[in-house]
């Protein structure tokens, strides 16, 4: 019998250095490829404070009583960055979440805390801060501060409405991280949003600062 008939070719599916080389090869792919999705899940700021700035905005106004500006920013600003996104050969096969963040203020939940909000500074709310009764705390919810001069009715009704803001306040937070698929986003949520509030505060109103100690608005922050 003849040896030769024995020797079998080497094959890529034989080769034990082929086997290994191409799993090494795999391995790293898949390292790279949930690498980059696990970079493109994330909080985006910018965006949320946005957001955020437009319904704070929509429910307080400014010191004029003008309507929030709703139009949409320029596209385009970043010519070199908009190359990139479309030159980088990653974005080909896993979308930037970046270029596309957009945090949805929109939904029937959220439009309807933000008309009770909105309904309740009107009502309450604005002559409180006007006159220095209330503040924004640096929590991001309403606090008291001074109801001496207030009849004991008029304390009562303070307490019940600042308790029925902060209740709605804290169903926005939620309700925004959850209208856009990530509950767990409510932290940073109401973070953006102690600082909003702030920044859009009128002047004359009270404000906490991080360290705790309060301060009466000068002028507007910008955000």
């Amino acid at each position: 019998m003849s040896t030769n008939a024995a020797i079998k070719p080497t094959t890529p599916a034989n080769n034990p250095w082929y086997r290994r080389v191409r799993w090494l090869t795999l391995t790293a792919a898949t390292v790279f490829f949930t690498a980059c999705v696990t970079i493109n899940v994330y909080f985006p700021a910018a965006e949320a404070e946005s957001a955020a700035g437009k319904l704070v905005e929509e429910i307080i106004g400014d010191e004029d009583g003008n309507a929030p500006d709703t139009e949409a920013p320029p596209e385009g600003d970043n010519p070199q960055g908009a190359l990139w996104q479309r030159i980088n050969p990653v974005n080909w096969v896993i979308p930037v979440a970046q270029a596309k963040a957009n945090i949805d203020i929109s939904s029937p939940a959220i439009n309807e805390i933000k008309q009770r909000m909105k309904q309740r500074y009107e009502q309450y709310l604005k002559k409180w801060l006007d006159q220095g009764v209330i503040g924004f705390n640096n929590q991001g919810f309403v606090e008291i501060l001074a109801v001496s001069g207030l009849g004991l009715k008029e304390r009562q009704l303070v307490k019940k409405v600042v308790a029925d803001e902060n209740r709605d306040r804290k169903a926005l937070y939620r309700e925004l991280a959850v209208a856009n698929g990530h509950p767990e986003w409510e932290e940073e949520i109401r973070q953006v949003f102690v600082k909003q509030w702030i920044a859009k505060a009128h002047k004359g109103w009270h404000y906490q600062k991080p360290d705790g100690t309060w301060a009466v608005k000068e002028a507007l922050i910008e955000s």
